[in-house]
């Protein structure tokens, strides 16, 4: 026994000297940080997907794709497997100059809007010019400086794809585009709209007038209800409204959109309408925007509060516009959505696109969902006012719901649904009975791409099925209709996109992964590779020096559950020091802030870690939906600290796999939900997390949006004796913590954030005031939710931060902040 001890701290004493030679990196790198700043980034990352412009509706696309060596026009014709370049980039880029006078070559073409004309024989774009033209009189109308009446000519170009020539196009004869408030009947006779927030249409003719001139005083409009009213109106509804500085153009008097769904033959159309003018206002005043201070209110219901009226649905008859109001209530203050048709060669009249119900000439379809969202049904509507409630989904937690889609002419739908715990299809007849499902196993099925009537098969995007991979990459699949096992179409250890073109017979594929090059190819609907179209061109971002994150794999605070992540290290990384450890975090739980794909978006997290930190995201439980329904909902009933075991024992985990992480210097970061869970973790683990930078959290709960909070929180509903219904809710805050506040907290905010309002984190900042300790506060003065204009005043406040109380090192000495003066021209 005493040999073995021996043996032990022999063991023991060998150790410990090779842990301590590890020395402790305590230098910021700006200028590493620096080098991959969004402006620099711009010119290291070009294209990284394809995204493909069907043409007229056929298997034909159009695409471009910009890399190092200037930006490129290609034509695919997946029938004939062949790719060819639209045209050649130096002969345009000549004829372009002779017509518009300003020099452009091959690389530094500047082609807007291109398309196809209907015969496919020509391609027309506009290029802008440095020459000044006078603004049309819309444009001019709008102007607050009526002398600024000078804008830049944009010329508007047709190339011959047989001739390969090149010729200018009378403005005039282009087809502008229809204005945002139209809303077309099907037959395009007439087009709908809403003024005064109630609705209007006006004819053919008049709509001519429209688009030359939306001034046009000679327009007739015909206006068919007449009761609504702001808050509670048949269109037209503002979201906010801003009173103060100078005043603008009455809104009331101005045509805005409607939302109306349109019967196959147009006979009818369906909309909603709900009261809100009971709900409580909330406010934000917007200090620099204007002259004076200008004060913007809003309606904003709050979890919890009362809510007096229900969604109204009124079918309309088109012919003499009179309605009926249907009767589709079964649940308190439940929510009503109608379904729409997926948009197809027959929803477009010309380049007018009409959007029609989901559904048949008698009857269409819609979700009803309760208030606490356990309980969601897909509902038939006929014409005649009847209804018949075909899928009732329940559940002890809340409910997800997706689109059914319908296959053999409409006389089966295919139906989402989470109730064996997995997002699985499930086959239902026209009449709600439920015929078989289609998809099991321990898997998440996510979208129907497409249905072939000729093989009986549909496809669909699923993740999680493929094993040895990581859960959340996505694949698309087919299955008959029949059964039997999912094929699997786009094979490989990647994270993928999926575009279908309108037949189903062909789809484009993006995959990538965080630590591979962008590849975007063609396949077939049976998974055949038909060509390889583009691989990213990173060359330049390798050559700044970039390296690619590391996935991870640890355990959740149980020791059971698989949690996924992705490590990103300082590019100059020495692995004979050990550096302080930061945590991006977003809670969830609609998603996760974990990137699964290659991007371009490395503000907050690549970026972060080249100051000299080891920067980590990592799933929660209660996190991301395409997982198990046991996975997504682990937080129910406990949303201030359902993620925050899983974000420590991960840093936990990693420190003891790898001997760079300093387990004691843990720094944590997020935004929004991010902003939440940041400051909640340095109030649960107060001797964990030593330094947090929260911006734009909502702090309490109690006072965020209805729709997320009671969803993923849950609603307690109450039903009297009497059979009244009431609903209650509670929720810890991250005030009610403030005084368990050890180590060093950045709490950030726009003074104009109109989702998660400022209050948030001004109370969380009163409760810490109260409490009598020390933290930091930054107000960004004009920004909303995603802070705008001073994300990147924003980052470098980060940097700044950790920089300073991470690794003792910081340029907050400093006034200016040079990073950003070097990226912005001196322009006097």
């Amino acid at each position: 026994m005493r040999k073995l001890c021996t043996v032990l701290l022999a063991s023991i004493y060998f150790v410990a000297p090779a842990q301590e030679q590890k020395k402790q990196h305590d230098k910021a790198n700006y200028g590493l940080a620096a080098k991959f700043s969004p402006t620099k980034l711009q010119n290291l990352i070009f294209s990284t997907d394809v995204r493909p412009n069907w043409i007229n509706h056929s298997d034909r696309f159009w695409y471009e794709y910009r890399t190092s060596t200037g930006k490129k026009w290609y034509v695919v014709d997946p029938q004939a497997k062949s790719r060819q370049v639209l045209f050649d980039n130096a002969d345009l880029a000549a004829q372009v100059t002779k017509i518009v006078k300003n020099p452009f070559d091959a690389q530094h073409l500047a082609l807007e809007n291109l398309e196809f004309t209907d015969d496919e024989k020509r391609i027309r774009f506009e290029v802008k010019s440095s020459k000044d033209t006078v603004k049309n009189k819309e444009e001019i109308a709008k102007l607050k400086n009526k002398s600024d009446t000078l804008k830049k000519k944009v010329f508007y170009l047709e190339y011959d794809l047989a001739t390969k020539q090149v010729k200018e196009l009378d403005e005039s004869s282009k087809e502008k585009a229809k204005p945002y408030w139209a809303s077309l009947s099907p037959d395009t006779s007439r087009v709908f709209f809403a003024k005064n927030y109630n609705l209007y249409w006006m004819d053919k003719e008049n709509f001519a007038k429209a688009i030359k001139d939306d001034k046009d005083s000679t327009i007739v409009e015909h206006q068919f209800t007449t009761d609504g009213v702001q808050h509670y109106a048949w269109g037209g509804d503002q979201y906010s409204t801003t009173t103060g500085g100078d005043k603008e153009d009455d809104e009331t008097k101005k045509r805005q959109p409607v939302r109306l769904l349109w019967s196959p033959n147009g006979q009818h159309f369906v909309l909603t309408r709900k009261d809100n003018r009971h709900l409580s206002p909330l406010w934000v005043i917007n200090n620099v925007g204007q002259q004076r201070p200008t004060l913007e209110t809003y309606k904003y219901l709050m979890p919890g509060e009362t809510d007096s009226t229900e969604v109204d649905m009124y079918l309309f008859n088109a012919q003499d516009l009179s309605s009926k109001k249907i009767a589709v209530n079964a649940f308190k203050n439940q929510t009503v959505g109608i379904y729409n048709k997926d948009a197809d060669k027959s929803s477009y009249k010309g380049k007018y696109y009409i959007s029609y119900w989901l559904g048949d000439n008698e009857e269409f379809y819609i979700n009803r969902s309760s208030r606490d969202l356990k309980r969601i049904d897909i509902v038939s509507v006929n014409i005649n006012g009847q209804t018949r409630s075909l899928v009732e989904e329940r559940s002890n937690v809340y409910l997800d719901i997706k689109k059914p889609y319908f296959i053999k002419n409409g006389s089966q739908f295919i139906h989402w649904s989470q109730r064996d715990g997995w997002g699985h299809f499930y086959l239902y007849n026209k009449d709600g009975k439920l015929v078989k499902q289609l998809t099991k196993g321990e898997f998440n099925c996510n979208d129907v791409t497409g249905f072939d009537a000729a093989t009986q098969q549909f496809t669909f995007t699923a993740n999680g099925k493929e094993r040895n991979e990581d859960p959340y990459y996505l694949h698309h699949y087919a299955l008959p209709i029949a059964g039997g096992e999912p094929k699997l179409l786009n094979k490989g250890d990647f994270d993928n996109q999926v575009e279908v073109s309108e037949s189903g017979k062909y789809f484009i594929n993006n995959s990538s992964r965080v630590n591979s090059v962008p590849q975007s190819n063609l396949y077939s609907s049976s998974g055949q590779l038909i060509m390889k179209l583009e691989e990213a061109d990173l060359d330049l971002l390798f050559a700044a020096g970039y390296k690619f994150p590391e996935p991870f794999k640890v355990k959740a605070g149980d020791g059971i559950t698989d949690l996924y992540g992705v490590m990103y290290k300082p590019f100059d990384f020495d692995s004979t020091q050990v550096y302080p450890i930061v945590e991006y975090v977003y809670p969830g739980p609609q998603t996760e802030a974990v990137n699964k794909a290659f991007g371009r978006s490395m503000d907050r997290i690549d970026r972060l870690a080249q100051m000299g930190f080891i920067v980590i995201t990592v799933g929660n439980r209660g996190g991301h939906p395409d997982r198990s329904k046991w996975y997504h909902t682990y937080g129910y009933g406990n949303l201030r600290d359902y993620g925050l075991e899983d974000k420590k024992v991960a840093a936990e985990q990693l420190a003891n796999r790898y001997d760079f992480i300093d387990i004691n210097r843990v720094g944590i970061t997020g935004h929004s939900g991010g902003g939440f869970m940041s400051t909640a973790a340095m109030l649960v683990y107060p001797d964990f997390f030593k330094v947090a930078v929260s911006g734009a959290g909502n702090h309490e709960n109690n006072i965020y949006n209805r729709w997320w909070s009671e969803r993923h929180h849950g609603v307690a509903e109450k039903v009297s004796a009497k059979g009244d219904t009431t609903f209650s809710y509670q929720i810890e805050k991250n005030t009610e913590l403030a005084k368990n506040l050890k180590g060093k907290l950045l709490i950030a905010t726009g003074d104009i954030d109109n989702n998660v309002h400022p209050a948030n984190s001004i109370r969380m900042a009163e409760a810490l005031i109260k409490a009598n300790k020390r933290f930091d506060f930054v107000l960004l003065p004009g920004q909303r939710h995603g802070f705008g204009n001073m994300t990147e005043y924003f980052f470098w406040k980060m940097a700044d931060y950790f920089a300073e109380h991470l690794l003792g090192d910081s340029n907050r000495d400093q006034v200016d902040i040079t990073e950003i003066n070097k990226e912005q021209p001196l322009r006097r």
